[in-house]
């Protein structure tokens, strides 16, 4: 009746080309070029990334402790209790 999908209108001037998967190469040079890669990537960015994550761990770690402290009663109120 109709037209099916990817074949509903008429592209003209359009050049497309394809390769097969059996033609091409899934993971070229990946243990030869792209860990390498990746290892220099991560240390040219760790000075970038690492000083933000530290500042927070700290801040993170310091406002956890004083919660925890403010938490707890002080003692010297209740002295006179009986």
């Amino acid at each position: 009746m109709g037209r099916e999908f990817g074949n509903l209108t008429r592209m003209r001037h359009v050049i497309t080309y394809s390769l097969s998967p059996f033609e091409q190469r899934a993971f070229p040079h990946y243990f030869t070029k792209g860990i390498p890669n990746m290892i220099r990537r991560i240390q040219a960015s760790f000075l970038r990334v690492a000083p933000p994550f530290v500042v927070f761990y700290l801040v993170y770690t310091w406002g956890t402790e004083e919660f925890e402290k403010s938490k707890r009663k002080n003692p010297a109120v209740y002295e006179n209790d009986k």
